[in-house]
């Protein structure tokens, strides 16, 4: 492969099938195929209600060790893994997020995969896709909007405007809009208040779309959004302005699985997008159920480092979707575990064994957090041209101490056939019925003990700290109804803890917990740590610098 090759130039020299032909594959009719072009489609209500009564395929978790500027290619990974369990003979599909306009344009960068383990067609899904992040804001919006125009036509249910909870969101980096002052300019435009915007990704609604199993269970949800409260703390629900019925319109379609492929031409769907960082970090219940149905394998990736990926997947979605994974793949690349070693970017490329070895204690953390819900695992290394064989070694060696077995991949340069070592050891793993899945906590377990079991047991964290609002939030959360929630802890993902310069595994540090939100339509409770943003922004030269059409009309810059 050229050095000079960009993913987008890989995957604009693959034409790939036709997507009823991609269907076919899974026992779809054409007929059951709402086509956005000839390389993308919805799945029907048809086709998903069809296969219910299938027995549900294989499930596995692809997730990563603590991220890191280097990169560690958790998505490449996992279609990588599908690539290459299609070529042992284990028809698999893979279920992926949709990528948010906000890292596209920003730093982070598209999110289908790389090099030859991707999906496509590429610049689509990390663009508009087929809509649906724009139906949730959308969705989001109308909402927004509702709130406001119920306070100013009489305010029936005694909105205390001081206390809306809602914020606004919008799909894209933008950090004047954090905290903003709404309705100024008279009285003709309503009652000024306090606002702000969140990113999309980390709406409640994106939350919900991303939970809810059908059409009927997304209109329950988004009616039970606590959009505000009362004077007296009584809370108002969504429901109680009468939006959900017409946000559940919104979503109606959007709400159906979007199906693509992988550069091989193997299934993926690819549905719903909340960040792990400040979200749930999982694609939707609906795909990955419908997926289950489907194939014999599933493959599912959870965003940013085991710690808050993994721990949401298993917390969140599984309590919640009653899913129990077979296997988990551990990420991890030399580059990455030398930087967690100490090591600056610019010398990643060298081979540092004492490094690699100091930095091995990021992954053991992670393999020590994971062996508590009781899943089996294999690490998968993602392969980069500068390392050596020694390095390699370095974390064989380190993993025997867990009884783990280390894969050494090669599929960013070589697709399926570079990932066949690992798909032979994650089917093994998977069909072996090891797994006694088991979450991490109890939903009887009060709210803030949640958070420090996680705090304590994952994190190593000495105590979580939180003054005294916060305390009166959980505690009013807790005795009004909510303490069984599980709780989304929102933080930065390049550490265990919320100092994102402290790296490796630490130990001895304390989780300053800055805010909680309560997510009642969603069902769990936001608890926001350090300085984390619910809204990014945009770093001094964007991604956004160097995307444009060329003379041809095609996109550059996009990677």
């Amino acid at each position: 492969m050229s050095e000079y090759k960009t993913d987008i130039d890989i995957a604009r020299e693959v034409s790939g099938e036709h997507i009823n032909d991609i269907g076919a594959k899974l026992n779809i009719d054409k007929v059951d195929l709402v086509p956005f072009g000839h390389d993308k489609a919805k799945i029907s209500w048809n086709a998903i209600d069809s296969v219910q009564k299938n027995k549900d395929g294989k499930l596995i978790l692809v997730t990563a060790v603590t991220p890191t500027p280097a990169g560690e290619g958790k998505t490449t990974t996992s279609v990588g893994l599908t690539d290459g369990l299609n070529k042992i003979g284990k028809q698999t599909t893979v279920c992926l997020r949709e990528p948010s306009l906000g890292p596209c344009f920003g730093m982070k960068g598209g999110a289908a995969g790389g090099g030859y383990a991707q999906v496509i067609p590429m610049e689509d899904i990390n663009l508009h896709f087929t809509g649906d992040f724009h139906a949730i804001t959308s969705a989001h919006s109308l909402l927004s909007a509702m709130i406001d125009n119920h306070i100013y036509w009489g305010n029936s249910t005694n909105i205390d405007s001081r206390k809306v909870a809602f914020r606004r969101v919008v799909d894209m980096n933008d950090r004047s809009l954090r905290t903003i002052t709404s309705s100024l300019g008279g009285s003709t435009n309503g009652y000024p208040r306090e606002d702000g915007f969140d990113i999309t990704v980390a709406s409640e609604v994106m939350a919900i779309f991303c939970l809810s199993q059908n059409l009927v269970e997304l209109e329950e949800r988004l009616g039970n959004i606590i959009i505000a409260y009362t004077r007296d703390m009584t809370p108002v629900r969504a429901k109680q302005i009468n939006a959900h019925q017409a946000m559940t319109v919104l979503l109606k379609d959007a709400f159906r699985p979007n199906l693509v492929q992988t550069l091989e031409g193997n299934p993926a769907l690819i549905h719903g997008g909340p960040f792990a960082n400040i979200a749930h970090g999982c694609n939707s219940v609906i795909a990955t159920k419908t997926a289950l149905k489907l194939s014999d394998y599933v493959v599912t990736e959870a965003g940013f480092g085991a710690d808050l990926g993994a721990e949401k997947f298993f917390d969140i979605k599984c309590r919640k979707a009653g899913l129990a994974p077979d296997a988990v793949v551990l990420v991890a690349t030399v580059r990455a575990l030398k930087h967690q070693g100490g090591v600056a970017k610019d010398k990643l490329n060298n081979e540092n064994v004492e490094a690699l070895k100091i930095g091995c204690s990021n992954l053991g953390r992670h393999i020590r957090n994971l062996s508590q819900f009781g899943v089996p695992l294999v690490v998968g290394i993602n392969k980069f041209v500068s390392d050596t064989e020694a390095e390699f070694q370095v974390i064989r060696d380190y993993c025997e101490q867990f009884n783990v077995e280390v894969s050494v991949t090669s599929h960013w340069e070589h697709g399926g056939d570079g990932a066949i070592d690992l798909a032979e050891k994650v089917a093994k793993l998977a069909d072996s019925g090891a797994s006694q899945f088991k979450t991490l906590y109890d939903d009887e377990l009060p709210l803030l003990e949640k958070v420090e079991t996680i705090a304590k047991t994952l994190y190593q964290a000495d105590e979580v700290m939180a003054d005294k609002v916060v305390r009166d939030k959980m505690n009013w959360f807790q005795e009004n109804g909510f303490g069984n929630l599980p709780v989304c802890i929102a933080k930065t993902q390049y550490s265990f803890s919320t100092d994102p310069q402290l790296l490796g595994a630490p130990t001895g540090h304390s989780l300053s917990i800055r805010e909680v939100r309560l997510s009642a339509g969603a069902e769990f409770v936001v608890v926001v740590c350090g300085a984390i943003m619910t809204m990014p922004g945009l770093p001094r030269v964007p991604a956004a610098d160097k995307i444009k059409l060329d003379e041809n009309g095609l996109v550059q810059g996009l990677f």
